[in-house]
């Protein structure tokens, strides 16, 4: 058994050429393997989001604070608080982020490996439903 103590969480800037605004990433679990489960905190500012994509394995997410949006290509849009648990199956295209005034932070489950980026960023009209 491993054990990563909360000071030990070693928060990184997110890339931002697939994000819009301040983001923070919190490696909890980063497999030997990219094809194994990828469990990551994320902190999203206040308005930050990011880009379209998708997981070839799907992805689950759990917000533990603030509140957000997650939004599906075909815009469904979903609002989401802390407690909310969101599963997007694999290859589904979607992004997500924190509301206009509020932050969120949410864990991020993914496997079957790495997030597959569209090339193109969510635009303030699309963020803003």
């Amino acid at each position: 058994m491993d054990f990563l103590g909360a000071g030990d969480v070693v928060w990184e800037d997110a890339p931002g050429e697939h994000f819009t605004g301040a983001v923070r990433f919190g490696p909890l679990y980063s497999p030997q393997d990219p094809e194994d489960l990828n469990v990551l905190a994320v902190h999203f500012s206040a308005g930050a989001r990011t880009d379209w994509h998708s997981h070839p394995g799907g992805q689950v997410i759990y917000v533990t604070e603030g509140a957000g949006w997650v939004v599906k290509g075909d815009g469904t849009r979903a609002e989401i608080t802390a407690g909310d648990v969101v599963h997007a199956p694999p290859g589904e295209v979607h992004w997500h982020g924190a509301r206009p005034n509020s932050h969120m932070v949410h864990l991020s489950l993914t496997w079957r490996g790495a997030t597959e980026w569209d090339p193109r960023s969510v635009s303030d009209e699309e963020y803003e439903g």
